[in-house]
């Protein structure tokens, strides 16, 4: 077994945001081969040992594009409300795809599907106001996130 790098990250669970979605519109037929999509965070809850509170509902959302070889790159921005009431301004970067051919199809029928089976993770960035969630606009952020028909929740860590 080999030891860790030295300079090897910790991460620390922060939180996690369940987000219900409304429904995609796409942009078809693609003219460039690719699919985009706009996809609105309908509501959605933030909980956590760091951080509690609500997406704020239609603040924003994904623009995700979706690549010829089942790629999906995300772009999604959102507005979150902790609960002493500071508004934070979510940018969140990230991709998914499916391990197989079988399981795309499912996702994409909005079916529910092992974790496992796909591969989403995510890398967003904060605009918070001075005060006690300033520490969110100074540390880099991993999220690991689950697609569930109509929502997606996302376990979000501090990397440390």
């Amino acid at each position: 077994m080999t030891s860790p790098h030295p300079f090897q990250p910790a991460l620390e669970f922060a939180f996690t945001i369940s987000i219900t979605l409304s429904k995609p519109y796409w942009v078809k037929p693609p003219a460039r081969g690719d699919m985009r999509a706009a996809i609105y965070a309908a509501e959605g809850v933030v909980e956590g040992p760091l951080l509690n509170g609500r997406v704020v509902p239609m603040s924003g959302g994904d623009f995700p594009l979706t690549r010829p070889n089942g790629v999906i790159d995300f772009d999604a921005r959102y507005l979150l409300e902790a609960d002493d009431g500071a508004v934070i301004f979510m940018e969140n970067r990230g991709y998914r795809w499916a391990k197989s051919p079988e399981i795309a199809a499912m996702m994409s029928r909005n079916e529910a599907v092992d974790h496992d089976a796909y591969y989403m993770r995510v890398t967003p960035k904060f605009d918070v106001p001075e005060g006690p969630h300033d520490w969110m606009s100074r540390h880099v952020f991993v999220g690991v996130a689950e697609k569930i028909p109509g929502a997606n929740r996302i376990h979000y860590f501090v990397v440390r």
